[in-house]
């Protein structure tokens, strides 16, 4: 758990940073509380049937924005658009 950083400021980030017609970014605005699985990362959903046939939880993409102060994040982008979770590269 790494109490240093504020997900919400990091939501915040994400949303500002995103292309506006981006379909992850306006997922933002429904996203549920996360938890921290390790110092460096955070995510948002439990993964444990992810990538298993038939399940919602289809890895996607990444997609590694640069902030200000945090440096390289890279964001677990799962089936729909949804966040599934962030790695903090630089913790």
């Amino acid at each position: 758990m790494n109490k240093e950083i504020d997900i919400k400021n990091i939501i915040k980030f994400l949303k500002y940073n995103l292309p506006d017609k981006s379909l992850i970014r306006s997922n933002l605005d429904q996203i549920n509380p996360g938890k921290w699985e390790s110092k460096t990362y955070y995510k948002f959903v439990d993964s444990t049937s992810a990538n298993q046939l038939g399940s919602e939880l289809i890895f996607k993409e990444n997609i590694i924005p640069e902030h200000p102060t945090l440096y390289t994040i890279v964001l677990d982008i799962i089936g729909h658009d949804q966040l599934g979770g962030i790695e903090f590269m630089t913790l």
